[in-house]
């Protein structure tokens, strides 16, 4: 029987990447919010169930593992890719306390509380893997993105809390850091990172790829990384590294 997965936000950009990577050896759920035309061309290029959740929403979270569990029975990998940017780019002196909540909701809270209905279940099953899509704003300032980088920068400590809990049992926790990525969350922007790339901002002189993230969360899902829990991969063109 095939290991299952679930990946949010699985319709479009860095998440449909990695459901098209995960799919060739893993029954995949694959969650969407608003683009079911975008999920329902998932499900016919891959066979991944798909399933509407908003993981802002705690009713939704728990339709999620039910889907799962009533079409599975069991769950070996959770990858928490849904996310979303801000609706306007504002400096942080005129943010809005209304896009704030939007973004915790989305990136922090909704991925932590659905990592604690997967952990228990993965405690019971004795096993599993589970993967959150971070950023480099985690650690990046964007004074017009600060809810952006602190939703992200928050996730960050919920991988290291989720990996120190579940490593005596055996679940391992990752953390993947994508750097700039082709995706449409970047679209308006675009070309302004093409030229700062070209221009020296990564070492690794290309803008990233979904599949460059998907091929990190292969290695995870392979179990090549199975002892190295809490582990922070930076799939970033090298972007991390501080050069003089």
């Amino acid at each position: 029987m095939k290991p299952v997965a679930i990946v949010t936000g699985a319709s479009r950009g860095i998440g449909r990447g990695i459901a098209i990577e995960l799919s060739k050896t893993h029954n995949v759920v694959a969650t969407y919010k608003g683009r079911r035309d975008a999920a329902e061309s998932l499900a016919a290029e891959t066979g991944c169930a798909i399933t509407q959740c908003d993981v802002s929403s705690r009713e939704d979270r728990f339709q999620l593992m039910a889907f799962c569990k009533e079409k599975f029975g069991r769950l070996d990998l959770l990858v928490n890719n849904a996310g979303i940017t801000q609706r306007v780019r504002a400096d942080v002196v005129e943010a809005s306390e209304e896009s704030f909540d939007e973004l915790i909701g989305t990136n922090l809270k909704g991925p932590h509380f659905l990592t604690q209905l997967g952990a228990r279940w993965m405690l019971d099953q004795g096993s599993g893997r589970i993967v959150f899509i971070t950023s480099i704003s985690a650690y990046t300032a964007s004074v017009n993105r600060a809810e952006y980088c602190m939703s992200k920068a928050a996730l960050s400590m919920s991988v290291a809390l989720w990996a120190s809990r579940l490593a005596p049992a055996g679940i391992g926790v990752f953390e993947i850091r994508p750097g700039i990525i082709r995706t449409d969350m970047i679209a308006s922007v675009e070309s302004l990172y093409e030229e700062r790339i070209a221009n020296g901002l990564l070492p690794q002189r290309r803008m990233g790829e979904s599949a460059d993230v998907a091929r990190a969360v292969r290695a995870v899902a392979d179990g090549l990384l199975d002892y190295a829990t809490g582990q922070v991969l930076n799939v970033d063109g090298g972007f991390h590294l501080r050069t003089l």
